[in-house]
């Protein structure tokens, strides 16, 4: 049984935008630059290695779902879900913060 190749690899929705609209700021505006402080501390100290490991490919290596499961060596289904758990837990720490 051959490995489906065709699976959706982007998200989509304001959830998604607005992490990478955050994640790329511009610097000279503050309050960016402290939303983006308090998201990398999120990521580093509250999500599990797997997912921190996801969300790193994903936003800031610019990795699409396929090729991250390739590399991890996992379904892109199971990269799919920590990918979603990860940006629950981020969302739920920063609606703390902001």
């Amino acid at each position: 049984m051959s490995r489906r190749n065709s699976y959706s690899d982007q998200f989509t929705g304001d959830a998604d935008r607005g992490i990478r609209l955050a994640l790329g700021y511009d610097e000279e505006d503050d309050r960016a630059a402290r939303l983006r402080r308090i998201m990398l501390k999120i990521i580093n100290n509250e999500l599990t290695p797997r997912q921190k490991e996801i969300i790193v490919l994903y936003y800031f290596r610019d990795m699409n779902i396929v090729d991250i499961s390739k590399k991890l060596g996992v379904t892109p289904q199971a990269v799919s879900m920590a990918l979603g758990r990860g940006r629950v837990k981020l969302f739920r720490f920063l609606q703390y913060y902001i």
